[in-house]
């Protein structure tokens, strides 16, 4: 199984991290406030750990686990911490209405983490499309991942596999920005009470 390290300790930490446990892998919880981190751990069960903020990630693979405007920071932060290690970004970048993205031209959060991670660092843009509240209820929807590097992708595509769901790589990091799209596309499925989805909604009874 995977070793993992979630950074952030919102409600897509805590459901990743459930799963992640659930499915095998060791986890680790990272976040500013050192307090909430080790809640989180605790609550996850035996085997969390709780890190140091800024300090070398235990885990092989990293998940970000922060709003779409803390993501390139907290890599360029982390520096050569996470030199050799595979960083999954899973933000959504909506503009304050959820009605388009943040940024204009086609980049992605993904990409501009890309240009700040250290040597050795993969990004790889993965669960986006996927809703925690779905995740909670028992739906497995599929998983998209987009990154430039075939290990890297490897990796998160084993973690996925663990966790009960189903990998589909979607091609290099520059897909990131259509997937981010994809995340829009499917919160406004979603607003609208459209359940059809399949693959971002993981309905299987209609």
């Amino acid at each position: 199984m995977s070793s993992i390290t979630i950074i952030g300790t919102g409600n897509m930490a805590r459901i990743l991290g459930t799963l992640a446990m659930a499915g095998g892998n060791t986890v680790e919880i990272v976040g500013r406030d050192r307090s909430k981190a080790a809640d989180l751990a605790k609550a996850l069960g035996d085997g969390a750990t709780a890190g140091d903020w800024g300090a070398v990630p235990a885990g092989d693979i990293v998940i970000v686990a922060l709003l779409s405007g803390d993501v390139v920071a907290v890599v360029a932060q982390y520096a050569d911490a996470l030199a050799g290690k595979v960083i999954v970004d899973i933000s959504n970048p909506f503009n304050p209405k959820a009605d388009g993205l943040s940024y204009t031209g086609e980049t992605s959060i993904a990409q501009e983490a890309a240009k700040v991670a250290p040597a050795g660092a993969s990004v790889v843009k993965a669960f986006n499309t996927v809703f925690g509240h779905v995740l909670e209820k028992g739906n497995r929807p599929d998983v998209f991942l987009a990154g430039d590097d075939a290990s890297a992708k490897a990796a998160v595509s084993a973690f996925v596999e663990s966790i009960g769901l189903r990998p589909l790589d979607v091609g290099g990091l520059d897909m990131a920005h259509w997937l981010e799209g994809a995340g829009l596309l499917t919160m406004g499925l979603a607003r609208d009470g459209v359940r059809h989805w399949e693959f971002a909604l993981g309905v299987t009874e209609f």
